[in-house]
């Protein structure tokens, strides 16, 4: 799966079932390096996700890593904090924010 779908199948997932989405509103960016490279950001607002390819909003967190373990991560097949520590993941903002993600991620899979 590319990176383009994998943001699409996770915002398909937020916007049919936005109850955890209540009361976010957060932009997070995604630089990825590899085959799919690029700036992605998701923006959660309004009890609704939407992602785009580059830097149309301001970013409120930065996740720097490779877009096959942005796939992982978004399956939930990679540990963040083991990523972060093994510098496989860079964080660029505040890292509270980063592990919200992931338990958001974990109840979409």
């Amino acid at each position: 799966m590319s990176v383009e779908n994998t943001f699409e199948q996770l915002t398909m997932k937020m916007n049919q079932d936005p109850s955890h989405l209540d009361g976010l509103s957060y932009v997070y960016q995604f630089d990825l390096s590899g085959s799919d490279e690029g700036k992605y950001q998701l923006k959660v607002e309004n009890n609704q996700a939407e992602f785009k390819l580059g830097e149309p909003w301001e970013p409120r967190l930065t996740l720097a890593m490779s877009d096959k373990n942005f796939i992982k991560l978004a399956n939930d097949d990679l540990n963040p904090t083991m990523a972060y520590m093994s510098g496989k993941l860079k964080v660029q903002g505040d890292l509270g924010h980063a592990l919200k993600l992931q338990a958001l991620i974990k109840k979409y899979q």
